[in-house]
């Protein structure tokens, strides 16, 4: 019997057959929309696909996904959909609602488990009472704001109270969604900055508070006839909180504790937690408090570790992928914008969103000034407090099945809450851009760096293999007491699924922790390393870091890390790696990415590594055979930027330095004359008219070189006349065999004879033609390449000089437009 729908007087009877679940089949005439199972499929499906294209479509414009979810709701909901009735009626019949909204919880279930799992109670006690006065000053005047209007929505024949309907009312306006707001401050590179820190640490305590309000707000809705019961409901909740940290917290951490470390926890002890979630979702809701406080509850008291990864690894993809969106979409499917009508209605919402917001800004903002912060972080902070999602949707839905908000005043908020939240990060990017914080600062190039002061090289990691040769390039670049080393090593991880970007910073523990996973096993095996490298050096200081971020966008965290720690030079691995034959074969091509986007990005001079082992992986020491490092001088900024690094490493007591210096022959000059002769572009003339002057300043720097170092045994200089391709490699050839190291510049300009005729087959042009020959594995399989290009500026000012476009990376020609003129840049000869 096919299910129907039969509608009596006020209220609205669903009757459908139990038994009708899964059908027979369409070859026996069954219509499967008339099912339980195939029915929810499609659904679920069509809601996943409309979601996921709100996404794809509302992304360039910097909205969160919990923006696109609404509103897939909304287009699948009576606003768009349902005002077809046929269709409607045929994809999200009434009978459906109940086992839509079934699953949709339990999504959010286990979905607020993983939340409070990865909340960090901790973070409050950091932060101190800035946090909370910031919190509480977010809350009680959007609070207010909902009080007033309170009076105004509330319907005097209401079967609900006046005072559980402000208390609703005043919680949905004043409520931070804390996963949302991770989520926005990721996108916006701001999560581990200052007030990025500060606005999650609010937005905890935020979150906490409104979970209590909601769950009084809960207790009064469903018991408000009786003060007895709502009393009970409150104590009982209490009464749970309390067993969940001081009983079941301690027994998970037994549980911990019998797992022996580097094993991964059994699947009994999984299958129990996951149980838990679901019997602490059933008392809280047996108890008269909505289950999801429960499952958050129980979340929190899981303690920060392996456990928890474990946790997260295992059900976020799917939660949040899948049933999530599932929940977001039932809002908006329940939302009927359409109710809103009349001019009054719409100024109404417009005065509640303007006042709602003002109100968390205003309250912020006064508590910033009251710290000393400026009005712009200020006001950036009071923006970011306005986040909804969340925890507002619950809020919101839980009130409309307590028949707290009608339809009107439900389709309202929901309107409020994405308004409110789509505008956040168009505006924050607008007024507040982290890369302002910083002032500008000159030690940004190796030749620049003072000889009496701290050299910041700021060592990126891929992976563990990585970091013997890392080690040995930082012992080389000779630490003193005159002239110690800070480095800052940054463990590169990409991010994937749900997780927010980090950026995380490793102090010394021994905490004797296994590993939370193989990327923690990575970070743990690159920190241990440095320390203990740190430990046995003399003069250096290692400050470990891992960003978690997306490849497309990692090369924001290094270069905002770089000018953060006024670092000098960026040292970034090869993407490819040698192999057992001595070839070079490709790790990632996310990792070439990346390097091409630090070259274009970075403010101050980089470094490409090309890892050959450094002749083994032991540390350099001075009483060790000697290595021997080269360096190949053409000419420019990047060869000038090489020839300071390898001067700098010519110093320690286990380095010898070669210096060959390639110039242009009699044909070579020739070539030259002609090639401007016969152009007359003002492109190429500015190229000639910056080569003149590189040609000057090159002469004025080997000079003070060969002058300072006449009597250095470990410093050999040469200089070799080549006229074109052929003769540039049979010079460097010469020399090859008895290196340990390269350094050489980047930058060349392609219209050289030195080097015409090398881009051709250049397959890496990001090195450069002299460093792509060198990385070539047809070339040598034995000496490790540091390709270096010198940071000079760029075309506004003192900032980060970038390319027109990633293009230009393999324009060498546009790039040396693009430079600076280096008497512009105070160019002083190291001494």
């Amino acid at each position: 019997m096919a299910a129907n729908d039969t509608k009596d007087a006020d209220d609205l009877i669903v009757c459908y057959a139990p038994t009708m679940i899964t059908t027979n089949g369409i070859w026996q005439g069954d219509n499967p929309l008339d099912y339980s199972l195939p029915l929810f499929i499609l659904q679920l499906t069509l809601i996943v696909i409309v979601t996921r294209i709100m996404v794809y479509i509302l992304k360039p414009f910097r909205q969160p996904r919990v923006i696109s979810e609404i509103v897939g709701g909304l287009i699948l909901g009576p606003t768009v959909l349902g005002q077809y009735k046929g269709v409607a009626d045929h994809l999200f019949p009434l009978r459906s609602v109940m086992v839509l909204e079934t699953m949709a919880n339990v999504g959010l279930l286990y979905f607020l488990f993983l939340v409070g799992v990865e909340m960090d109670i901790a973070v409050i006690k950091q932060t101190g009472k800035k946090s909370l006065a910031i919190a509480l000053a977010g809350m009680i005047l959007p609070f207010l704001v909902g009080v007033s209007f309170a009076f105004i929505l509330h319907s005097s024949d209401s079967i609900m109270s006046r005072g559980t309907y402000i208390l609703f009312l005043g919680v949905a306006l004043s409520v931070t969604s804390f996963p949302v707001l991770a989520r926005i401050l990721a996108e916006l590179k701001l999560l581990n900055t200052e007030i990025g820190r500060l606005a999650m640490s609010s937005a905890l305590i935020n979150d906490i508070c409104a979970w209590i309000l909601l769950a009084l707000a809960i207790a009064l809705a469903e018991h408000e006839a009786t003060s007895l019961v709502s009393l009970w409901v409150v104590l009982s909740t209490i009464t749970f909180i309390l067993v969940c940290f001081f009983l079941v917290r301690p027994a998970i951490s037994l549980m911990i504790r019998r797992t022996p470390e580097g094993e991964s926890f059994s699947d009994f002890y999984i299958c129990l937690i996951l149980t838990g979630v679901m019997i602490s979702g059933f008392i809280t809701d047996a108890v008269g408090t909505h289950s999801v406080f429960g499952a958050f509850v129980f979340g929190l008291v899981i303690p920060n570790g392996p456990l928890g990864a474990v946790l997260i690894e295992k059900l976020e993809d799917f939660i949040s992928g899948l049933l999530l969106p599932l929940y977001f979409a039932i809002s908006g499917l329940r939302t009927n914008l359409t109710l809103i009508t009349g001019a009054l209605s719409w100024v109404l919402l417009l005065v509640i969103v303007v006042l709602g917001a003002l109100g968390k800004i205003v309250g912020t903002l006064i508590i910033c000034i009251f710290y000393q912060m400026s009005m712009r972080e200020g006001t950036t902070l009071g923006l970011l407090m306005n986040t909804k999602g969340l925890i507002e949707m619950i809020i919101l839905n839980v009130g409309k099945d307590q028949k707290v908000l009608d339809d009107s005043t439900f389709a309202t908020m929901v309107l409020v809450a994405v308004i409110v939240t789509s505008i956040i990060s168009p505006v924050v990017t607008a007024i507040y851009r982290p890369g302002r914080r910083f002032l500008p600062y000159k030690q940004r190039t190796v030749q620049r760096s003072k000889l009496d002061g701290e050299f910041r090289i700021l060592v990126c990691v891929h992976t563990p293999r990585n970091v013997p040769t890392m080690i040995n390039l930082l012992e080389a670049s000779n630490p003193t007491k005159k002239s110690p080393i800070g480095v800052y090593v940054l463990h590169l991880v990409e991010l994937t699924g749900r997780a927010s970007a980090m950026l995380i910073v490793h102090n010394a523990r021994k905490t004797g922790q296994p590993a939370l996973n193989q990327t923690q096993a990575q970070s743990d095996h690159i920190v241990n390393a440095f320390e203990n490298y740190e430990q046995h050096a003399s003069c250096v200081t290692v400050q470990p870091l891992t960003a978690i971020s997306p490849y497309s966008t990692m090369h924001e965290d290094i270069c905002n890390l770089a000018e953060d720690k006024r670092a000098a030079l960026i040292v970034i691995p090869f993407h490819k790696q040698q192999t057992v034959d001595g070839g070079m074969e490709a790790t990632n091509p996310g990792y070439r990415m990346i390097n091409q986007n630090v070259l274009a990005n970075a403010p101050c001079s980089v470094g490409i590594l090309v890892d050959r082992g450094m002749n083994g992986l032991t540390r350099i020491s001075g009483n060790q055979p000697p290595h021997h490092i080269g360096v190949l001088f053409c000419g420019g900024p990047d060869d000038r930027e090489a020839l300071a690094y390898g001067w700098r490493m010519a110093d320690h007591p286990g380095v010898t330095l070669t210096v060959l210096r390639l110039v242009a022959g009699c044909e070579a000059e020739q070539a030259t004359a002609t090639t401007y002769a016969h152009s007359s572009d003002d492109r190429v003339l500015t190229v000639e008219t910056e080569t003149d002057r590189n040609k000057q300043l090159d002469e004025e720097y080997l000079n003070e070189f060969r002058m300072r170092n006449v009597n250095n045994s470990s410093i050999c200089y040469m200089e070799k006349k080549v006229n074109n391709a052929e003769e540039t490699i049979s010079a460097i050839r010469s020399i090859d065999s008895s290196h340990d190291l390269f350094i050489v510049g980047r930058g060349q300009d392609m219209m050289s004879p030195l080097t015409a005729g090398l881009s051709d087959w250049s397959e890496c042009p990001e090195l450069g033609p002299i460093g792509d020959l060198l990385a070539s594995s047809d070339f040598t399989s034995t000496v490790s390449v540091l390709v270096i290009q010198q940071y000079v500026g760029g075309l506004h000012g003192d900032g980060v000089g970038t390319p027109d476009s990633p293009g230009m990376l393999n324009d060498h020609f546009s790039q040396q437009l693009n430079r600076r003129p280096p008497q512009q840049r105070g160019f002083s000869p190291q001494p």
